[in-house]
């Protein structure tokens, strides 16, 4: 009776592996999808406004510089703050008024570099996010260790990059483009085997679809913050 027991623990075993791969996949899925349509929305409305005189002077040169610019940032720390008491519906409206305000604050790229350099550097960061999210999603080794660093880096080239604004170094500018390219290559890596490792099929629909659009955002910032330090590198300005 012993073996007949041990192989049916064993099916269930393997059914339980099975149903777990499922819904991370699932899981996984929806936070791509999230993600993608976030980066559509946002390239979209960028590309319109950069191409209507009226908006541009509406932002540009006018008292809606500095709500546009940091709108998106405290929208995200109203999600953050709001997770546990906002319904799931709610932070989905707020995740796409995120990506539809950041759209407007990112409308300068196309003013500032040609159309072909802008869709070149899309496609190399989209290879590059892409080899490093599948990374991360299949590693083996615990990338927890790094979080720290990469975030420590992460503030420096913000401190670097206010420095340089005032300094107008055009090393300094190559030398902070080069490191943020690496920090945000990592940043995917760690942030796609942190989302990974969020899920739990124990969790409702609610749950999930909240853990799943903050791992868009993530994402999201990751796969942008990526292409602008690229553009910096890559791209031909106007």
């Amino acid at each position: 009776m012993a073996p007949d027991r041990d192989a049916a623990f064993g099916r269930v075993d393997t059914i339980r592996d099975q149903n777990i791969d499922e819904g991370l996949r699932a899981y996984m899925l929806g936070v791509y999808n999230y993600m993608g349509a976030g980066l559509a929305i946002s390239g979209i409305i960028a590309f319109f406004t950069s191409n209507s005189p009226a908006l541009m002077n509406a932002i540009y040169n006018s008292g809606l510089y500095w709500p546009v610019m940091l709108a998106p940032m405290g929208i995200i720390i109203a999600m953050m703050v709001g997770i546990k008491k906002m319904k799931a519906s709610t932070i989905q409206f707020l995740y796409w008024a995120f990506v539809a305000i950041n759209g407007l604050s990112l409308s300068f790229v196309f003013l500032l570099y040609t159309s072909a350099s802008i869709t070149r550097v899309f496609f190399i960061t989209a290879a590059t996010f892409g080899a490093m999210s599948l990374y991360g999603y299949t590693t083996k080794r615990n990338l927890t260790g790094i979080g720290p660093f990469l975030f420590m880096g992460l503030i420096g080239i913000i401190i670097a990059s206010v420095v340089n604004f005032f300094m107008a170094s055009a090393m300094m500018e190559f030398a902070i483009s080069v490191i943020g390219v690496l920090i945000f290559v990592g940043l995917t890596a760690y942030d796609t085997q942190r989302i990974r490792n969020e899920y739990s099929e124990m969790d409702s629909t609610e749950i999930a679809t909240k853990k799943s659009v903050f791992g868009a955002v993530s994402l999201y910032l990751d796969f942008i913050n990526l292409m602008l330090f690229l553009l910096r590198l890559f791209g031909d300005r106007r």
